[in-house]
């Protein structure tokens, strides 16, 4: 199934996204609040070159258009407990109708395990609030930290392919990757996520 067979457009919404607790961190819905960190974050080459869909230069145009255009995807700003936006994580529409696991961070935040911390939030919400059967996620080749975030969190690597990175206004080769609700269930053990709101 599809994210969009999955979750109703109205859910998807500004405050139905629900709010996700960690040890060290706070997955929220994005708010027109965040548009300046989150400008000061991926407008970074380092941080856009790594996605598949972050133009660069990231502009406040848009980090607006990401925050306000009603989308099928499920989209979380990642914060420290302090509020402090470090970053971003969600789930879209995938390949085969297999939903994807996206995410990014700004470069003080590196190598500190929030992303696989967010990510792992996420992905148990997919398989235990939205019912998903398996997640994809892919990594650029030259991305090995991402690609490490995914291997921890259980995904198994299935090949690499050619995909369109916006921020270079190219295509890069990516490692990709799967995760099935059997695999995410008997790793359950990696701790948990508080749904707050």
């Amino acid at each position: 199934m599809t994210l969009l067979e999955r979750i109703p457009e109205e859910t998807l919404r500004e405050g139905s996204i629900p709010v996700l607790e960690t040890e060290r961190l706070v997955l929220r819905a994005p708010a027109l609040e965040d548009v300046k960190a989150m400008v000061m974050l991926a407008n970074d080459l380092r941080v856009s070159q790594n996605t598949a869909r972050m133009p660069h230069p990231y502009t406040e145009a848009d980090a607006e258009q990401f925050i306000t255009k009603v989308t099928t995807e499920i989209r979380f700003v990642v914060t420290l407990l302090d509020g402090t936006l470090i970053g971003g994580c969600g789930l879209a529409s995938g390949r085969g109708g297999v939903p994807e696991l996206g995410y990014w961070y700004g470069f003080p935040h590196w190598g500190r395990g929030y992303a696989t911390e967010a990510a792992r939030a996420v992905i148990d919400f997919g398989f235990g609030e939205l019912g998903y059967e398996a997640l994809q996620a892919g990594a650029r080749v030259s991305n090995p930290a991402s690609r490490r975030v995914l291997e921890k969190c259980g995904f198994q690597w299935t090949g690499v392919e050619l995909r369109r990175v916006a921020a270079i206004a190219s295509s890069a080769p990516a490692d990709r990757f799967r995760l099935d609700r059997g695999l995410w269930s008997s790793l359950k053990s990696w701790g948990g996520v508080r749904q707050v709101a």
